[in-house]
């Protein structure tokens, strides 16, 4: 188990960039089994989910070459189609290999994928998707064998805008015959990112970023090239930093438009926001005032942000309130919060938060990927050491936390217990 140290009350100042979307590359990556020949991946951040996907296309039979930022796929050799339960548990993402290889193969075998204990995240949209494009779904324990003797094109809505069911049915939908039409798809930015991926390997889809995305299947996909856009959950992340520091830290190599509902937050809470094209900076005023938070699919708050966000509404003065409408298990990070200093109450989806707090140093435990980052902020401006147990969560969405953290003057050290 990993744990990281942070020794707090440091002038944070400078400018830190920001990685390739998480959520988007989770997702560009499997994507590579549905062409032919050679894809190549640019920006791709250096993180432990990455490693876990490239593991499974390894284990498929794929040949896949890792450099600083590029991931080169060539799923050409792949002579596997089962994915075994030691390796899909390891995160829930593994779970768009069942789309890819469904819509490549006709045939996928994998176990229920893992990830982080946020709540339930069924997957009964994927497979209620993949039925509807006529593929049959059996069910043997926590295994799922899903065949189909042909795919066709179906219109399908989905009950919920869910990210990772749009882009599964995507993926199974690109080959299939005729024309899908995704009712109720997501609207997130990482969608339009996939589907642009998917167009320059000869499949023709319309209509992503919007609740419509239309799919009219192709014989076959080849190879190609693309770019992961920058993570607006980690230039969130940082941009609360941002606010927190006052002053002197410049988040770049972001999509502002992209983290808007936040940049509005901050507005409300009494921020100056300064936002360039591709960079925000935040500065502190004498009018700050506590907010009413609640998550909602894009383009509203993000749920992946409501951890983030904490520590900042923390350090204001009264009573902010977060309602978290996504999933029902992301609290787990109050109550060590409230052993640093915070004053917040649970009752049900919503918590209550009064401010300001002190920020003191204890031992913490990153429970999720989103709770360890608020941690990490949190600790960056409590008195004295703070050590985060189980960090491995963290470093699964956050590319060189520490380098970057170091850089604008943050005493932080990852330890190996």
């Amino acid at each position: 188990m990993k744990k990281i140290i942070i020794e707090g009350k440091k002038d944070l100042k400078g400018k830190i960039k920001v990685s390739g979307a998480k959520n988007s590359a989770l997702a560009l990556v499997p994507a590579a089994i549905l062409a032919k020949d050679e894809v190549v991946i640019e920006n791709v951040p250096n993180i432990s989910d990455i490693d876990s996907l490239s593991e499974i296309l390894v284990n498929l039979g794929a040949k896949v070459e890792r450099g600083n930022s590029t991931l080169k796929v060539d799923t050409s050799s792949v002579n596997k189609l089962i994915i075994s339960e030691d390796i899909s548990k390891k995160l829930r993402a593994s779970y768009y290999f069942m789309g890819a290889l469904l819509g490549k193969y006709n045939k996928v075998e994998m176990y229920f994928p893992g990830g982080c204990s946020i709540g339930s995240r069924p997957i009964d949209l994927h497979l209620k998707g993949f039925e509807a494009l006529g593929a049959k779904v059996k069910e043997d324990g926590n295994k799922y064998i899903i065949t189909a003797k042909k795919l066709k094109g179906a219109n399908i809505y989905l009950d919920f805008p869910s990210v990772g069911a749009t882009i599964n049915i995507m993926f199974a939908a690109v080959m299939a015959e005729g024309e899908t039409v995704i009712e109720n798809a997501a609207k997130e930015p990482e969608i339009s990112n996939v589907a642009t991926f998917l167009n320059n390997m000869g499949a023709e889809i319309r209509g992503a970023g919007t609740s419509e995305i239309i799919i009219r299947g192709a014989k076959d996909l080849k190879g190609c090239s693309t770019e992961v856009i920058p993570d607006r959950i980690e230039a969130g992340t940082y941009v609360v930093l941002s606010a927190m520091a006052g002053k002197n830290v410049e988040v770049e190599n972001l999509i502002p438009s992209h983290i808007d509902s936040l940049l509005i937050k901050l507005y409300e809470l009494g921020f100056d926001v300064k936002t360039k094209s591709n960079s925000v900076i935040v500065k502190k005023t004498s009018v700050e005032r506590p907010v009413i938070v609640r998550t909602q699919v894009y383009p509203g708050f993000p749920t992946d942000l409501q951890q983030p966000i904490t520590p900042l509404l923390m350090s204001i003065k009264g009573t902010s309130e977060l309602e978290e409408t996504i999933y029902e298990n992301r609290f787990q990070h109050v109550p060590y919060l409230n052993d640093m200093g915070g004053k917040i109450k649970v009752k049900g989806q919503v918590i209550k938060i009064t401010g300001p707090t002190s920020f003191k140093g204890t031992t913490v435990r990153a429970t999720d990927l989103r709770a360890g980052a608020c941690l990490v902020l949190a600790a960056l401006f409590a008195k004295g050491t703070t050590v985060i147990e189980d960090a491995q969560h963290i470093l699964r969405g956050y590319e060189n936390i520490v380098e970057k953290l170091e850089n604008i003057g943050a005493s932080i050290k990852i330890e190996e217990d």
